[in-house]
């Protein structure tokens, strides 16, 4: 599970990890651009692959591109933008039907690499730049994704939460950055900033299937020879150890029927830590299965919460408690809350719950080896957080954590701000 990979370096210093397999029918490559989480930055970074996903040289708009791909028996290519830690990941998906099963003889692989080799190296450019259109178009669509955000009122209390729990941190940073940034800018501007973080940011490829090894190597090579620096650029690794001098309390109001409340806690706990697993089984404990004491607690016995639930962000060491409550239980929630973490960090924990964490936990490791994307988060989880498991080590550690390994990771989590998006006076 996971322990049999190989890893390479193309020449251009490209890190490509290779994860054999005869699981799938498919073969699936992840390509992924690993930049510093940044306010100042996040829009150019957001905005990236959108544009590159509209086309290339050879492909120069979308239909031609997507005729490309169907050509390729339906092949499927995404672009992303994800947040991870105090890293933002451009990411670039292809996924296709395995050869063996079509008669290519290996022809499938070697174009799939080289079609998204031609999107993210060889990208369409007017006079010096980008298409201007390609990049207007998309700029458009980031800003009405920032807004469309309001309408998902938990998921916006949550980023807000962590923006004002991290606004001095990197983490502070939302992923498609500021509205305002958009506006300046312009194609040559992004295409310059795409030389640079090319050219000298950490790249990976991670490559998934029944597929041999030098095959592999032979057609990355091939496809991703675009020239680079000798020596990638080292990124800051991710602030976890941030002192809570007091809670801080944070109101807004908005015209919502439902009340939201986001606690931020600090675990100092983070993905290479050796209590990394037993911070796995607090949280699960705590807040992540329909057996967990805040769903059994605060939502079915008190009847005070829509939802409630805890979560962690592995690579930043933080805890995150959510719950959609009335306003006038704010209060009752809160204390009810808070009998779960004191229970926690004084080990009362039934057989059960500690059974029952660890099996759920256990199977949720189990099902991602049934996924091509979630086999490459696994790994991907590795290159972001400095360490990487294999699924035996990680089902080993929790099945070894008890009440004292539990006890000791709950010591150290501290409440850093409690945030309420609650209705505007007259909202019911």
């Amino acid at each position: 599970m996971l322990a049999d990979y190989s890893q390479h370096y193309l020449p251009n210093g490209i890190r490509l990890l290779f994860i054999p397999t005869k699981k799938f029918k498919t073969f699936s490559i992840g390509f992924f651009l690993h930049q510093e989480l940044n306010q100042d930055v996040a829009a150019l970074n957001a905005l990236l692959p959108a544009v590159l996903e509209q086309g290339s040289r050879l492909y120069p708009d979308k239909l031609t591109l997507q005729r490309k791909l169907e050509n390729l028996y339906g092949a499927d290519l995404a672009a992303d933008i994800l947040k991870s830690g105090e890293r933002h990941l451009q990411a670039y998906i292809f996924e296709s039907a395995h050869d063996k099963y079509l008669g290519e003889n290996g022809k499938l692989l070697q174009q799939g690499m080289s079609v998204l080799g031609s999107v993210l190296g060889d990208p369409l450019l007017v006079e010096g730049g980008f298409r201007e259109d390609y990049v207007n178009q998309e700029r458009i669509q980031l800003i009405k994704d920032i807004k469309a955000l309001l309408n998902d009122k938990a998921a916006y209390a949550y980023e807000r939460c962590m923006e004002l729990m991290c606004a001095d941190e990197r983490f502070g940073t939302y992923k498609l950055g500021r509205i305002e940034d958009y506006d300046r800018i312009d194609a040559k501007g992004l295409y310059r900033y795409y030389r640079e973080i090319f050219s000298s940011n950490p790249l990976d490829i991670y490559v998934i299937g029944d597929l041999h090894e030098q095959q592999v190597l032979q057609a990355a090579g091939e496809a991703f020879k675009f020239p680079r620096n000798a020596e990638p650029k080292t990124l800051p690794v991710t602030e976890i150890e941030r002192p809570v001098e007091e809670v801080r309390h944070y109101e807004e109001e908005m015209s919502v029927n439902q009340a939201k409340m986001v606690l931020g806690f600090r675990t100092y706990t983070g993905y290479r830590d050796k209590q990394y697993c037993a911070l796995l089984v607090y949280s699960g404990i705590l807040g992540v299965f329909p057996h967990s004491k805040l769903f059994m607690k605060v939502r079915e016995e008190a009847g005070l919460a829509y939802y409630v639930h805890s979560r962690l962000e592995r690579h930043k060491g933080l805890m995150i408690i959510s719950a959609g409550i009335n306003s006038g239980d704010r209060q009752k929630a809160r204390e009810i809350i808070e009998r779960q973490l004191d229970d926690m960090a004084a080990g009362r924990i039934s057989d059960a719950e500690l059974a029952n964490t660890k099996s759920g936990l256990v199977n949720r490791l189990r099902s991602q080896q049934d996924s091509p994307n979630q086999l490459i988060s696994f790994l991907l989880d590795g290159s972001v957080g400095g360490k990487t498991y294999t699924v035996g080590e990680l089902i080993d550690g929790i099945e070894a954590v008890g009440r004292e390994e539990i006890k000791a990771v709950a010591e150290k989590i501290k409440l850093d701000t409690e945030y309420l998006l609650r209705p505007r006076e007259g909202v019911i």
